[in-house]
């Protein structure tokens, strides 16, 4: 296993390309100033001294001694023993709704990102729990299988979007069909959150709901969004061009179904909660889920890591020896052997 101790000075390495425009545009400018001079090979003659190319090899080994030094101060290290930790929590899957009617901001900024913010929240307090995440619409996907790498969990959050799933609808059933899948045959622990406007929602959520409560699965939902409902905004690079309409030229609404969702609720011996513009509901439901029997699980991890920031080191002072040694100027036995002599310049 390989991780840096301290990424966040990788983010340094931005300095190089930066510094690769600098060194382009000094040495155009150099350029320009000696053609300014004159005929640039009768210039070359006056100072046979001169090494361009000295310059370059300095500047490049200068650009690879400061990515070296800045690979060492983060520090890499390689994990060097695995070992198996045991560990209890609760395996839970989020079930989030990308329909196009989770754009509506009557929740700002507006559905969706109110419950991205909040699931990242959720992850955040969570310690040997594991998270798991499906996407739905028309057709629900697994975003991202249960695991405990809650690195990964907010990465593949931060790429949800309604263009995930291009069928529209809330499909629910199969969301929950898809969440019951990824768990293990335990029949403990487990938990399903679903996260929706609830409108359009398919015929047979309720009966997923029964298969998940025969295999000891809660689930708890939560409905995104006000009664009195808000249009669906048309997106256009980034900025609102307009409101979904209906084929009369309507404006559409989209407002929260919560009849089903308190339904599902019920039924998988969850609670429903509904969101509003000062909370979201995910740290109540949390509170339930903790009370859940929890899962034992072994989690293989590395318990022991090996610097390796001293090759890098090592290899920062070579560089530096080796810039040190060269010479931007032509050694006087080059210039000897090169410079041209002055009736060879009148020949010319």
């Amino acid at each position: 296993m390989f991780k840096f101790e301290h990424p966040e000075y990788i983010n340094l390495l931005w300095i190089l390309p930066l510094l690769l425009v600098v060194h382009f545009i000094y040495q155009r400018w150099k350029r320009r100033k000696i053609k300014a001079l004159g005929d640039t090979k009768i210039v070359g003659l006056m100072m046979p001294a001169r090494a361009p190319w000295r310059s370059h090899i300095k500047f490049f080994l200068n650009i690879f001694a400061i990515a070296s030094l800045i690979i060492a101060i983060a520090n890499p290290q390689i994990g060097s023993q695995l070992e198996k930790v045991k560990r209890q929590g609760i395996d839970i899957m989020i079930a989030l709704d990308v329909s196009n009617s989770m754009m509506a901001q009557d929740i700002k900024p507006n559905r969706l990102e109110r419950a991205k913010q909040s699931i990242s929240r959720l992850i955040d307090d969570m310690e040997n729990d594991r998270i798991g995440l499906i996407v739905f619409a028309g057709k629900a996907y697994t975003q991202l299988p249960i695991t405990t790498d809650y690195t990964a969990a907010k990465l593949m959050l931060s790429t949800v979007s309604t263009n995930l799933v291009p069928v529209q609808g809330t499909s629910i059933g199969e969301a929950i069909e898809q969440s019951i899948s990824s768990f293990n045959t335990e029949k403990s622990g487990k938990a399903i959150i679903i996260i929706t406007d609830g409108e359009n929602h398919d015929e047979n959520a309720m009966e997923m709901v029964d298969e998940a409560a025969e295999k000891g699965i809660r689930i708890f939902t939560i409905g995104l969004g006000l009664p009195k409902g808000a249009p669906i905004p048309e997106m256009r690079e980034g900025a609102i061009a307009g409101f979904k309409k209906d084929r009369l030229g309507s404006t559409i609404i989209t407002r929260l179904d919560e009849t089903m969702l308190q339904q599902i609720a019920e039924a998988g011996k969850g609670i429903y909660v509904r969101a509003n513009n000062s909370q979201i509901g995910l740290n109540k439901i949390f509170d339930e889920i903790k009370r859940l029997e929890q899962n034992t699980y072994d989690v293989t991890s590395y318990s022991d890591y090996e610097d390796r920031f001293q090759y890098f080191i090592g290899i920062t002072m070579v560089l530096i020896f080796i810039n040190f040694i060269i010479n931007e100027r032509k050694s006087r036995l080059s210039n000897k052997l090169n410079i041209l002599k002055p009736n060879q310049i009148k020949e010319k």
